[in-house]
């Protein structure tokens, strides 16, 4: 991939010295690292990105479901797993 653009930021000069330092004693250019982390950070976000994107779905047809009347009360479900767990138990 062509490196084409570059990236300048302020730091503190501890926090240059302390990456430069574990950057050289993972023999890795700086530059490596620094990409690496920002791929890592992209993926990162795009997951979350992902994971509300699938919760909201749920959190709809949820919705959607209850508005339909197919839901259940919380009383009802925690007496049906109630009753689930006793038998697991063998009471």
């Amino acid at each position: 991939m062509a490196k084409e653009a570059v990236f300048n930021l302020k730091l503190e000069p501890e926090l240059r010295e302390g990456f430069m330092a574990a950057a050289q004693a993972a023999h890795l250019p700086a530059s490596q690292v620094m990409r690496d982390l920002m791929r890592d950070f992209i993926r990162q976000q795009q997951q979350a990105k992902e994971h509300d994107e699938f919760v909201q779905r749920k959190v709809a047809a949820a919705r959607a479901s209850v508005e339909a009347g197919r839901g259940r009360s919380n009383d009802d479900v925690e007496a049906e797993f109630a009753a689930r767990r006793a038998k697991a138990q063998g009471n």
